[in-house]
Formats: C-alpha cells, structure tokens, sequence
C-alpha cells in the first residue's frame, strides 16, 4: 500500500539497488561447496560416489555403474529426456566406456576425524604423501593407469614414469581432478581436440567406428583404379581370351603359365575345327566328287552333256 495519504514512500523503497558483485571470499565459498559435493557424489546421477570410479577428459568423477546405465540407455533409446539430462551433465564427453578411465584411489578407513560423512563414507588418500585429497588439496590422475596422487606429488617426483606402477606417461596426460582454473580447463580442451583428430580416445584407445569406415572406404578405392585401368586398356577382349590371361596371370611361375596359354590357344583352334566340320553351311561351299571330268569343260558347257560321238 502507499500513495493513499496514508504514508510517504522515500526513494529507498522505490528504487531498486543494484545486486553487487560477490567479493573473492563469497567465490571462494561457492567454489568449495561446488567441489565438496563433485568430491562425494557422482556428477552423473548426483549419487554418493563409490567405487569402482571413473573420470573423463574434463576431470569429473562417476560412478562406473551410472556411465554404464547411461550407454545402455543411449544404445536402446529409452527415456530420451535422461539421455539429454546424462548429455547435459557429461558435455557430451563420454560415448563409450573407452572415454573414461577408472581412477585407481587409495582408501584410509582410519583416522577419518569425523570427515567420512562429509565424503559420503570414502577418505581418498595420496598414494605417495598419505594426504587427504578433496577440496583442499590439489589432486591428478594418469593416463592410462589411472593411479592418483596430489599434484604435490607428482611435481616433486617429476619423471616419466608412474610412481606406482612405473607405467610411462607424458606431461600432456596428467589430468587435474575437478580443475577450476580455466587454463586447466583449456588445457584439457585442447588434449581432448587433439586426440579425437588423431583418432583417440581419453584411454588413448582407438576411437570406435574407425576400422569400420576404413574398410568401407578401401573397396570405393580399388573399384577407382581398376575402372581408370580399364579405360586405359581399351575394349575387352573376347571371353575366351580374358580367361587364358586370367588363368595365366593367376599362376605366377612364368614357365607353367606360358605352357598353360599354350594348351589353351591348341584347344581354342580345335574347337573351331569341329565347329567348322559339323556346318552343313561349310559343307556346301566345297565339293567331295572327282573333277576329273570338269578338267574338259569349260565354263560354257558345265551342266550339259556332249554325246560321244561329236566333234568339239
């Protein structure tokens, strides 16, 4: 109520302040109830985490049963509108199982001081310095052995090799788990990109579906050149040709295959033969009788009978 008489507004209830930018300390706060709840529960289907538990190239944690619901959902196209939701959640990043990798943690069950029920019943530990990893401390993983440790760590144990399995990775393929910096972020990016042009995975398996187009693409290729070689060549020979040189060319001893050609070209000209001997149309056009008689005749007097008798 108010421009009644009643009462007076002043200008503080009538204009509206502008909403002021959260200080650093405000940031900070959001950022660590964001991480203490990616820490505890799956980003997948917000349930708590439990092992087995995998990431993928973005650094986010799941639980490996959700992914599995997810491709089995996304493979049968039931429930569209969780198949969006999963897609939403995931970016998109995990299309099959070989776009994550199981992160191999280490459990500390004692001296828990109260924190496991803020972790949803796990304490994750460092494999090297026994510190605890959340929120708090920086944490990394491998790939592709997928044993984490805190960045700490890894950086003071710089090396080539996994410092649990002695498995030789590269600098590129340390990944931050749920990085909040965006160079980090960036950074995760570009590997992603750079993998999928080379045809890999987050694993640094072989994307699905490559062999299978690779394979439809070779014959389109083969049938290419063999039409360019044939209208190069020219007409094609007559049937029984293709098959001398098709039988010849198939054996590759050079001595076998020029008696082969041989035998055949004899058997090619003794079917002509018979084919000529058994036309009564060839038949007609020579003669089996005796010309004894023809020699005296001209060509006037053929068909005619000259008494004996006359005089010529």
């Amino acid at each position: 109520m108010g421009n009644d008489g009643g009462s007076i507004p002043t200008r503080r209830e009538l204009v509206k302040q502008a909403s002021k930018d959260p200080s650093t300390t405000q940031v900070k706060e959001t950022q660590n109830e964001k991480l203490q709840h990616y820490w505890a529960h799956c980003a997948l289907s917000q349930k708590p985490l439990s092992l087995p538990i995998v990431s993928d190239s973005t650094g986010n944690l799941y639980n490996k049963d959700a992914v599995l619901e997810k491709l089995l959902d996304s493979s049968k196209n039931i429930g569209q509108e969780d198949n969006v939701a999963g897609d939403e959640r995931t970016a998109g990043t995990i299309k099959s199982l070989r776009d994550v990798v199981e992160v191999r943690f280490k459990l500390d069950e004692e001296n828990d001081n109260g924190e496991v029920s803020k972790l949803g019943g796990l304490r994750l530990v460092c494999l090297v310095t026994g510190k605890r990893l959340g929120p708090g401390v920086k944490a990394v993983y491998i790939v592709p052995c997928g044993h984490a440790f805190s960045e700490n760590a890894v950086r003071e144990m710089a090396g080539e090799q996994c410092l649990e399995c002695n498995e030789p990775y590269t600098a590129d393929n340390v990944i931050p788990i749920l990085p909040t910096s965006t160079a980090e972020k960036d950074r995760l990016r570009d590997r992603a990109s750079r993998l999928q042009s080379a045809g890999l995975t987050h694993s640094l398996k072989k994307a699905p579906g490559l062999g299978k187009k690779r394979k439809k693409e070779r014959p389109s290729k083969e049938e290419e050149v063999v039409n360019g070689e044939a209208e190069m060549a020219g007409p094609e020979p007559p049937p029984t040709e293709t098959m001398t040189k098709s039988s010849s060319n198939a054996i590759r001893n050079e001595g076998t295959a020029s008696l082969t050609a041989k035998v055949l070209a004899e058997q090619e000209d003794r079917n002509k033969r018979r084919k000529m001997a058994t036309n009564e149309n060839l038949k007609t056009l020579f003669s089996s009788s005796d010309g004894a008689a023809g020699k005296h005749s001209d060509f006037m007097t053929r068909g005619f009978s000259i008494p004996a008798g006359a005089k010529r």
